[in-house]
């Protein structure tokens, strides 16, 4: 396993030598380097699998915490907002890679051989770490190793994939993850939610009319909200518009006022009251 690692910083030189992200290579698959430590920030993480060949992250959930570095890797099979801390042990870079989690690919895993199926009790969280083996760290060197080429990278980059999306499936608290395919009746409904809420974050929503579309008592649809996602309902979508509207000011460079209107914030003072709250300026 350590002779893995020590092959894969320089093939990271070699595809990403500055700070950044490449994407588009193969589809579903970043890479990304990160030189400077980076304290506790507020961020949005799409429905992933992040694994990291260099450096340390910590995410918070709430009063969770999940470590994630050289020897564990981490899930999301929710979009989440969360908190994260960025370390680089010894100053070297953080380097790692994140596949986007498709429900699709994993439903057709499964189908394909049912022995995968593993039960677990109640309703997974949308996050979870685990311990990193050799058999995906070798999976891991060989999918970046195909970025070198670009008909490899085309070729066999989707297979190598699906072959890590095996692996996760197959590995500890994989029934997490096989949840969002199999349609765990809780999981799915909220999960189903929270799509939802990615889509139409800027639009009025009741609580109470999210709970009835999830098929769930408003006392069972919080719960299981909080369980999955660590926050509130109501939290959960606060933490989506000011992430949004972080991305529209930075981005878009649109002032404070238009981005809390474009995420739906009707009074300024609160967006600002709240915004200051999250990220601290």
């Amino acid at each position: 396993m350590q002779n893995t690692q020590q092959k894969l910083a320089p093939l990271f030189d070699q595809l990403l030598p500055e700070d950044g992200v490449r994407e588009g290579a193969i589809p579903g698959l970043r890479i990304f380097r990160i030189s400077e430590p980076v304290e506790r920030t507020a961020m949005s993480y799409e429905p992933q699998i992040i694994i990291l060949v260099q450096g340390r992250k910590t995410i918070y959930l709430g009063a969770e915490s999940y470590l994630y570095d050289p020897l564990n890797y981490v899930v999301l099979s929710v979009p989440l907002p969360l908190e994260c801390v960025v370390e680089t042990p010894a100053d070297e870079p953080v380097l790692g890679i994140s596949i986007l989690v498709n429900p699709v690919s994993i439903g057709e895993i499964l189908l394909e051989d049912q022995s995968i199926r593993m039960e677990g009790s109640g309703v997974p969280k949308g996050i979870y770490s685990a311990p990193l083996r050799e058999s995906m760290l070798d999976a891991t060197y060989r999918l970046l190793n195909t970025l070198t080429n670009e008909r490899d990278a085309r070729i066999l980059g989707p297979l190598i994939i699906r072959e890590i999306l095996y692996r996760v499936l197959c590995a500890e608290h994989g029934w997490a993850l096989q949840a969002l395919a199999l349609q765990n009746r809780g999981f799915f409904q909220i999960a189903r939610i929270l799509q939802k809420i990615q889509k139409t974050y800027d639009t009025q929503m009741d609580i109470k009319s999210l709970a009835r579309e999830a098929g769930m008592s408003p006392t069972s649809f919080h719960t299981s909200f909080k369980h999955i996602t660590g926050n509130s309902p109501l939290q959960y979508i606060k933490n989506i518009r000011l992430h949004k509207a972080r991305i529209f000011m930075s981005q878009e460079g649109l002032n404070a006022y238009a981005a809390a209107q474009r995420v739906g914030y009707e009074s300024p003072s609160q967006f600002n009251r709240e915004y200051k709250r999250l990220f601290g300026t």
